[in-house]
């Protein structure tokens, strides 16, 4: 079975077919789902799908779009919701210059700021990353000691050399979701081949990035299953091992989850 690393359970396309989307997770062939939080009130979101489902995890944190969001209070209601035993991790967190919808060094600060709160807490930390890569791997180098308990880059689209830098910088995974299966996705499938069967899991993002077949349609965490037939090839190995290795990293890097 799979488990869909990074989903939003708590997004308006998703929101009402909770009960559905959870209750036909074995038929789907989904162990678990994490939903993710993006600000305060996803994040809060997030938790109470997580305590209310069984297979339902989740992370809380504030995305670089709203990183001029961050409050102190923010932190504190992190820091305790963080306590609950299915938060696996601070996220989603650190920047984004594509859109720049908060200030770049606003984005800078917020992330470094949750990256002390997931150390403080032992967690890991996911990680959306968007045209800001030599900032990033910066941000990371000065400040290493934060990163001590995991780095996840979700949605990885940077290059094969970017990844291999953050591998020999700090423990660092990648996920991969549907852009695996577009026409250009050639830059994130030629990562995920040389990325080590070790250091990645799969996602979907949903409701964004849905897979081909289903592109122009909503994503769901079900169509997760695609993304893991479309690593299969790209690894050259089949449906099952993907499972199993994925399975595996997926417990390596959430410390969290059973």
């Amino acid at each position: 079975m799979l488990t869909d690393s990074h989903c939003h359970l708590d997004d308006e396309r998703l929101a009402p077919s909770v009960e559905e989307i959870v209750g036909g997770m074995r038929e789907d062939g989904l162990k678990r789902v994490v939903t993710v939080g993006c600000n305060a009130e996803s994040s809060a979101k997030c938790l109470e799908l997580a305590t209310a489902y069984e297979g339902v995890y989740a992370t809380v944190g504030i995305h670089p779009h709203d990183a001029d969001t961050l409050t102190e209070d923010f932190l504190s209601e992190a820091e305790r919701a963080a306590r609950n035993p299915k938060v696996l991790a601070i996220g989603e967190i650190g920047l984004d210059y594509f859109y720049d919808l908060s200030p770049r060094e606003v984005q800078k600060s917020a992330f470094l700021r949750q990256a002390e709160l997931a150390d403080a807490l032992g967690l890991p930390v996911a990680v959306h990353l968007r045209d800001a890569y030599e900032d990033f791997y910066k941000a990371v180098k000065d400040n290493l000691r934060l990163f001590k308990n995991g780095l996840l880059l979700h949605c990885y689209s940077g290059s094969p050399e970017f990844a291999a830098q953050m591998l020999r910088l700090t423990d660092t995974f990648f996920a991969f979701g549907g852009a695996l299966t577009f026409k250009n996705a050639r830059v994130p499938c030629e990562s995920l081949r040389h990325i080590p069967d070790d250091r990645f899991f799969l996602e979907t993002d949903s409701p964004y990035m849905t897979p081909v077949p289903f592109r122009g349609k909503t994503n769901l965490p079900k169509y997760v299953a695609l993304v893991a037939d479309k690593a299969a090839e790209i690894k050259n190995t089949d449906r099952r091992r993907i499972e199993s290795i994925t399975e595996n990293n997926l417990k390596s890097f959430f410390k969290r989850l059973i």
